[in-house]
Formats: C-alpha cells, structure tokens, sequence
C-alpha cells in the first residue's frame, strides 16, 4: 500500500486522509505544527479521524512515497525544509500551499536538494464538495510524471501548466485578486449601505454593469465565506500581495484585502444569522458593540 505523510492536517489535509482511507489507497502519517495545542483544528481532526499524531514533520514524511504539504501559506518554505531531513529519494512532494511563485521556488529548491520530486499545485476551487476530484493546476519539472499517476493518489482533475515552478501559483492568486477582493469590495458596500437604509438599491443597480445574478445571494454567499474563513483568506491575500509585488506592481488592492478579510474573522459568529441582510446586520451589531473598533 501506498505511504501518504500529509504536513498539516486543517481542512484540506483532513479531505487528503478521509479520501484516501475510503478509497484504500494509502496508510496516512500526519503532522501538525498545532498539534501542540489541544483544542486546535489540527487537533481536532486528528481526534476525529482517529490519526495518532507523529512525532514531527520528518518523521511523518519517513518512508512516505508521497507528501501532501497543506499548511498556512506563509510556512510553505519552512514546511519543505521540516521533511528533507527524512525525505525518501524519489518521494512526491505534492505542495498545495497558496504561496507566492517565489515561495514556491524556495520550497521546490529544498525538496529537489534533498532528492525528492517536487509539484507544485494550485487547488482552483473550495476542496468540497468535489473533494479530491476538485480541480487542480500542476506546475514543476515533475508536474507531467505525476499527473501520470495523480488517479493512483484519488486525483480526478489534474492539468500541468507548466514545467516552471510558480506558473500555478501566479495564476490562483492572481485569481484571488479578484476573488477575494470582490469579497471585501461586497462587505464594505454593504455594510455601509445598510448604514444609510440604500442597500436594496445598491444590489439592485449592479446588474446594470455587472453580470445578471441574484446579487443579494452572490453577496451573502461571499462575505459568509470571509466570515468563516477571513484568517486563512488574509493570509492567502498576504501571498499575493507578494506575488503582486514580485510582478514590480504596488500591491495596493491585495494588500487591502489582507486588512479587510483579517477584520472579517473578528465577526465569524455572524455567518450563523441566516440571510444576507441579517448577517449584515448581525456584523454590524457586533462592532457596535466592538469597543476596540477603531474609527477609521
């Protein structure tokens, strides 16, 4: 059977075990930087699945002909490095972090060094419902090898975009650009809308230059989704910001994304409210009754 050590056991590493248990296709190691605290999702996870943790990154990654890097995306450089000293010659490294192209040339620099086969990965949509059949962008001197072999791994839609490493990543965070930032445009409009009792006609007047949509539910969908996961989403944005920059542009809207979507997480308790109108409002309580709002 096949070995799988998964470096990060959040919400995409937990999707990697579950599905690769179910299907039969690999024993699982795992390890966490969190698994030192107790109440951690991490930690949570690895109760759930019934994962006993390893003892530290290269000791999960030992004998493992696979490595699934999911961590935040800041520590994709230092993830790579945490496995080299075990790394099994040959072994896959599967880095699904989403980091800059320049920190995923550092992480593939490591990986290559140490005899390992890095591919890069970009996970181009949420990871359910599709789960392991989301689709994925390859990117690396090894990206095509692998997608030879991705179905053996539970991968159903992999594509190689390049044998360059950080072609893949350029293109998701260029992505959240606009994703992302169409997040945090929605939140401020509306939170200031419902301020002055104008946010139907706002939602009303976008499908006169933008796309015909139920534009309250696109709105309600998005900004839950900042609500819930505003803390990853500002680290992605941090990410490419540095993409941004390492284009030689000023990164100004990433870098506001980074500031709203931070702020967005403060008030995770208001995605539960219901409509998109009462999480409005449910925010909207809440830093009035925030006393450490600043003002601007």
């Amino acid at each position: 059977m096949t070995a799988v050590a998964l470096v990060g056991l959040g919400e995409v590493g937990r999707v990697f075990a579950e599905d690769l248990r179910a299907l039969g296709l690999a024993s699982v190691t795992a390890w966490d930087v969190a698994f030192d605290d107790p109440a951690s999702r991490a930690s949570r996870n690895a109760a759930d699945l019934d994962q006993p943790p390893a003892g530290s990154a290269s000791l999960a990654a030992a004998g493992a002909d696979l490595v699934v890097s999911a961590v935040t995306p800041a520590q994709c450089v230092a993830a790579a490095q945490s496995v080299t000293p075990a790394l099994r010659g040959g072994a896959w490294y599967f880095d699904l972090n989403s980091s800059s192209p320049g920190h995923k040339q550092a992480a593939a620099a490591a990986v290559d060094a140490a005899g390992g086969r890095y591919v890069e990965a970009a996970l181009m949509s949420p990871i359910s419902p599709r789960r392991l059949d989301s689709p994925f962008l390859l990117g690396g001197p090894h990206a095509s090898a692998f997608a030879d072999v991705a179905a053996s791994f539970g991968l159903g839609e992999v594509r190689v975009v390049s044998d360059d490493v950080g072609r893949a990543a350029a293109t998701k965070l260029c992505r959240s650009v606009v994703v992302k930032g169409l997040e945090s445009l929605l939140m401020e409009s509306l939170l200031t809308a419902r301020r002055f009792g104008v946010e139907r006609e706002v939602l009303d007047s976008l499908p006169n230059i933008l796309p015909p949509a139920d534009w309250e539910a696109v709105a309600g969908y998005f900004i839950a989704r900042s609500l819930v996961h505003g803390q990853r989403r500002s680290q992605e944005m941090a990410e490419a910001a540095a993409t941004v920059a390492e284009a030689g542009i000023r990164p100004h809207m990433s870098l506001a994304a980074v500031q709203r979507q931070s702020w967005a997480a403060r008030y995770s308790k208001a995605a539960a409210a219901g409509s998109t109108i009462q999480m409005i409002d449910a925010v909207l309580d809440a830093v009035d009754a925030d006393t450490g709002e600043p003002p601007t």
